[in-house]
């Protein structure tokens, strides 16, 4: 499983570095697409297969089901890392993250994936987790 932040800028093309300690999850290919809080989520192609056979699943006759299929899947872009480990953010994707050419990007890793996120609201997200933590609820059984 990937984990870490690392810090980049995004290219004048609209690239972004994949972290050295990232590559081998995405060797095979990968699907950015929109995710919560207005980051980028970032898959292997070998879990993205896992997640359209879930999408497939969902009640066509559900309206929130609906609405999360539209924002998900159609954001989706399948890619690979060119020869420099680089990926492109397409321009949509860029646009929906606030990712802007030669600004900060933190690349970030979570469970089964990597998230992209405009430096800027990385910190802003991190800040509002500080100032009200999750309820020890939330988390039992992930600690002693």
């Amino acid at each position: 499983m990937p984990f870490g932040e690392y810090q980049y800028s995004l290219d004048d093309k609209g690239r972004v570095v994949i972290p050295q300690p990232f590559r081998d999850f995405l060797e095979d290919g990968l699907v950015l697409t929109r995710g919560m809080e207005g980051c980028l989520y970032v898959f292997p192609t070998s879990a993205w297969r896992k997640i359209e056979e879930q999408l497939v699943h969902l009640p066509l006759i559900d309206d929130q089901a609906r609405a999360f299929v539209r924002f998900f899947y159609s954001g989706a872009h399948k890619t690979r890392m060119d020869s420099a480990s680089r990926v492109l953010i397409p321009p949509p994707l860029r646009q929906f993250a606030g990712l802007e050419e030669g600004g900060e990007v933190v690349v970030a890793g979570a469970p089964g994936r990597l998230e992209i996120w405009s430096q800027e609201r990385w910190w802003q997200t991190i800040q509002k987790i500080m100032e009200n933590p999750p309820a020890p609820e939330a988390l039992k059984g992930l600690v002693g």
